[in-house]
């Protein structure tokens, strides 16, 4: 699937978008059901029920996180 980014830049790298799944999977207590559990049986419907929480808290997370930046950013500026 093609993924667009605002000037064809992505915003935070492979890397950090991974970060940011791991963060949310383990606030909402599923790091240790993603390590050790098969997944298999769950139907499509419970997978994008967890798939829908995951990616609106990883947003908000993404929100977070650019906010700190910024407001770090500033900091530096200002001193």
């Amino acid at each position: 699937m093609a993924q667009f980014y605002p000037g064809g830049k992505k915003i935070f790298p492979q890397s950090i978008r991974d970060s940011f799944k791991y963060e949310v999977a383990e606030e909402l207590g599923l790091t240790t059901m993603i390590k050790d559990d098969y997944w298999g049986a769950l139907t499509s419907k419970d997978c994008g029920r967890v798939g829908g929480r995951i990616g609106g808290s990883m947003v908000k997370a993404m929100v977070r996180r650019a906010e700190e930046m910024l407001v770090e950013q500033e900091k530096g500026n200002n001193s």
